[in-house]
């Protein structure tokens, strides 16, 4: 007797938890709320992936940039020690 008593009380607790879980208001389909907050998200991390390949063009073309002014300053160096030898050389 106590073994089906205590199968019924388990079959009612797990009737109990399946019920409530039943009326807590789960759904199928997201609520218009929910579908907002979705698009919402979706257009701010499109919005993040866009500044971060904005950021990323820019910093390309700032390295660009960068690699193209230390190549002059050698060619200017080099061109400022050409003329010092040349100076050298006239005052010789």
């Amino acid at each position: 007797m106590t073994k089906f008593l205590r199968a019924i009380s388990v079959i009612a607790v797990i009737a109990l938890f399946v019920l409530s879980l039943n009326m807590t208001g789960c759904s199928r389909h997201p609520n218009e709320e929910q579908l907002q907050v979705l698009e919402d998200t979706k257009a701010a991390a499109l919005e993040a992936e866009q500044k971060v390949s904005d950021c990323q063009e820019n910093q390309s073309e700032l390295e660009s940039k960068l690699a193209a002014t230390q190549q002059e300053l050698e060619e200017v160096k080099e061109e400022k020690e050409l003329v010092v030898q040349r100076l050298e050389a006239m005052e010789n």
